[in-house]
């Protein structure tokens, strides 16, 4: 009479394989976009957000806002010169010519200070009670602080890799 139909136990096998895949295929696409893992994999995957899934989607989203921000405009600017986005001209002077504020990568120093500014003054503003010398302390680590937050809040598109040839949109 013909091929006996297939039960459920079947369908369901291949519906695993097929998420599994599916989940996998999109880690790869988000890998090669974005520099991290694809978000939702657990929703994907079992069908509901897991903890577990919700802290790595967390990790993921701390990685790309530190690429999108930090290392991200030097490969848009070779995918716009690969493809022909940006054309190589003799009379336009060269988009990668820096000021003195941008030859050098500013935002390790700057968050080394922060961090260190922060942890400091809450040290000594713990000990400030004591006497003058440790409440001097306080206020000078947090005048560097708020200082250097200051600069980074007033230059802060010049801490940020973002694409020099075409520019953004």
């Amino acid at each position: 009479m013909g091929a006996p139909l297939s039960t459920d136990s079947e369908h369901s096998d291949m519906l695993e394989k097929f998420k599994i895949s599916w989940v996998e295929q999109g880690d790869d696409i988000s890998l090669q976009y974005s520099g991290s893992h694809a978000l939702k994999r657990d929703v994907v995957r079992y069908g509901k957000q897991t903890l577990p899934g919700l802290i790595n989607d967390g990790l993921n989203s701390l990685s790309r806002y530190y690429l999108n921000n930090f290392h991200d405009g030097v490969r848009q600017d070779a995918m716009d010169l690969v493809s022909g986005h940006y054309v190589v001209s003799q009379i336009v002077p060269s988009p990668f010519q820096l000021n003195g504020f941008e030859s050098l990568s500013y935002l390790p120093v700057a968050s080394a200070i922060l961090i260190g500014g922060v942890t400091l003054t809450s040290i000594t503003l713990n000990q400030a009670g004591r006497n003058a010398q440790h409440f001097l302390s306080s206020v000078f680590w947090a005048g560097l602080t708020a200082g250097v937050m200051a600069l980074v809040k007033a230059n802060g598109r010049q801490f940020c890799s973002r694409p020099r040839l075409c520019g953004l949109l």
